[in-house]
């Protein structure tokens, strides 16, 4: 499976964003991580493969949404109320499990997308 990330910018804060992923083939779970400057890889959102169960990082959990279209084989990720915080390469990646947030169960990893947010 090949992941490919899209809609990464720079945006100020309180502003929003929105990441799409489109994958080669069918997916079950998805999920998206981020990783900023000089720290680890860390979970953001996760949706299972029906896209009924979704789960969030607390940090996140109220601002982000994640959603999905299996027709089209994508994810995305609605960002609101973004801080600098959430300043990082953004990835989506996929599973063979239906639905996890573990960052060593997803086998498959697009190539990250940069965002952005201004003070």
């Amino acid at each position: 499976v090949q992941l490919q990330a899209s809609g990464g910018g720079l945006v100020q804060a309180g502003n929003s964003l929105g990441l799409s992923c489109v994958a080669s083939g069918r997916t079950f779970g998805m999920g998206w991580f981020r990783q900023a400057p000089g720290k680890e890889r860390e979970f953001v959102a996760a949706i299972n493969s029906d896209g009924n169960i979704t789960t969030y990082a607390d940090s996140v959990e109220g601002r982000f949404t994640i959603s999905r279209d299996n027709a089209k084989n994508t994810v995305y990720l609605q960002m609101n109320s973004l801080k600098p915080e959430d300043t990082a390469v953004y990835y989506c990646a996929a599973s063979p499990i239906s639905f996890t947030f573990s960052k060593g169960r997803y086998p498959y990893w697009g190539q990250g997308t940069q965002v952005t947010v201004s003070s």
